[in-house]
């Protein structure tokens, strides 16, 4: 089965958790009325990112489940789609850069992002602190991670031996990220053989300018939309999870032949963790 894809490269305004979600809804309403099936929006796309107080990144922090994730669930349920979005989640004292998957039977998974680039809300927040791990939007197996995430190819690549079909990257990329949008998408799309979605988004904040150039990859790493630019944009693509989950490819029957998985060593692995 096909699943159609949307991916809203969008402006964001600095503590405007409500004008956000309105526009963030507009959008969703616009993407599932063309037949997306999953619309993923920005890294902090209802709050913003710059952040230089940790009050203020606080007062515009929710709960995971909250205000924001029931008017979503109110509009996947009408238009029986899904959507992941990014928010600051509050959880007691403590406040996470987290993003959501929603669906018409509310939230059905969230994450919090675990490597942290001294910028904006990440020099504020809590480091992630639960497992990386895969949440199902009907058959369609999601991986989320944000932004500075994905340049860390453990973090994918745990997503992917999970079982996900697609990874997610909502971002804020800015000025000095152009290798990574032009790269990274494809890259971990290749080395895993998923389909990869990263999602930035554009405008200004506090002095940065973000260069938006969001892309979605096949598991080839081949590009199957992208914004290679850094205005409002709306990206599309179809997903099959079958493709995915196939990791033997069979390139020239008995002669050239390549497993992403079986053909893994892990006990050559142990660096990595030390």
């Amino acid at each position: 089965m096909l699943y159609k894809i949307a991916g809203v490269q969008m402006d964001i305004e600095l503590e405007a958790t409500e004008a956000n979600l309105d526009r963030m809804a507009e959008h969703l309403e616009a993407t599932a009325s063309d037949g997306a099936y999953l619309t993923v929006f920005p890294e902090c796309a209802l709050t913003g990112y710059c952040y230089d107080d940790l009050e203020a990144a606080k007062n515009v922090a929710e709960s995971i489940p909250g205000p924001s994730t029931e008017a979503m669930t109110d509009l996947c349920r009408k238009h029986g789609s899904y959507v992941v979005y990014g928010l600051i989640e509050r959880d007691e004292d403590r406040i996470y850069n987290a993003c959501v998957l929603v669906g018409p039977e509310g939230v059905l998974g969230s994450y919090r992002k675990i490597h942290l680039p001294s910028l904006g809300l990440d020099k504020l927040v809590t480091p992630g602190d639960r497992p990386f791990a895969v949440h199902a939007a009907g058959e369609l197996k999601i991986g989320m991670h944000i932004c500075y995430d994905g340049s860390f190819p453990e973090a994918p690549r745990i997503l992917a031996l999970l079982g996900a079909d697609l990874l997610v990257l909502p971002t804020n990329w800015p000025p000095g990220a152009e290798c990574a949008a032009e790269c990274l998408v494809a890259a971990r799309a290749l080395e895993n053989h998923v389909y990869s979605l990263a999602v930035n988004r554009v405008g200004d904040e506090r002095g940065f300018h973000f260069i938006g150039r969001s892309r979605i990859c096949d598991p080839t790493g081949a590009t199957l939309d992208a914004a290679k630019h850094d205005r409002p944009a709306v990206l599309w693509a179809e997903v099959d999870p079958s493709v995915a989950r196939n990791k033997h490819l069979v390139r020239v029957p008995g002669r050239h032949e390549i497993d992403r998985f079986r053909d893994r060593r892990p006990e050559w692995y142990g660096p990595l963790v030390e």
